[in-house]
């Protein structure tokens, strides 16, 4: 095995740890959500009244964030990495020479 191919592996490898952990990270983050507004629902439901709305929609949004930086924009990711080869791309057009 060459050592170009160890470093390769060693980063790709890396790479995925950091996206698997991200994205358990998701998985808790929208675990404690539903468990935690389950919870102020039942006791704004019990109260007669809707409070819970609002932190259902203010968390909500922080998910639906979390989620994108996640799934949509880390790197590694289609998406990521077709923006950055157009970067790329637009950069070497436009560099002087």
């Amino acid at each position: 095995m060459s050592t170009t191919s160890f470093s390769g592996d060693s980063r790709l490898d890396g790479l995925a740890r950091r996206r698997a952990k991200a994205k358990l990270g998701w998985f808790a983050h929208a675990t404690v959500y539903v468990v935690v507004n389950a919870v102020l629902l039942a006791l704004s439901l019990a109260g007669g009244r809707h409070w819970a709305l609002f932190p259902l929609l203010g968390w909500g949004l922080g998910l639906l964030f979390h989620g994108l930086a996640v799934w949509m924009l880390a790197p590694g990711n289609a998406l990521m990495d077709r923006m950055v080869e157009r970067e790329r791309e637009r950069l070497q057009r436009t560099a002087p020479r």
